[in-house]
């Protein structure tokens, strides 16, 4: 069974066709509006005078170096104890708990 899905923008000002959504942060918090052609123009026309004289958004920073070995010696003491983890993204506080039970121990000899 074929389902074509069609979306179709509504101008978020005047309820007709839109052409575009586009997304902007102000005070910390994202947003995103569909317009339509002419009502994109108008809004980037707008910001135009404070967006020539603003500074580009720093990154996030990056983590510390100590802080990537640290979840990298974790990694590996959790993969030579069983216990499964993902190769990125945040490691559970009960396998930390556990690591530094048993680097404790192991300081401890």
């Amino acid at each position: 069974m074929a389902r074509k899905v069609t979306v179709a923008l509504v101008d978020d000002l005047d309820g007709g066709p839109a052409q575009e959504t586009i997304r902007f942060a102000l005070d910390g918090a994202g947003y995103e509006i569909d317009l339509s052609g002419q009502h994109a123009a108008a809004f980037r026309d707008q910001l135009a005078p404070f967006i020539r004289h603003a500074r580009p958004d720093s990154p996030a920073p990056a983590r510390p170096r100590a802080s990537r070995q640290r979840s990298t010696s974790i990694r590996a003491w959790a993969s030579q104890n069983g216990i499964a983890l993902n190769r990125r993204g945040r490691i559970p506080s009960s396998v930390i708990a556990q690591y530094q039970t048993a680097a404790a121990g192991t300081a401890s000899r």
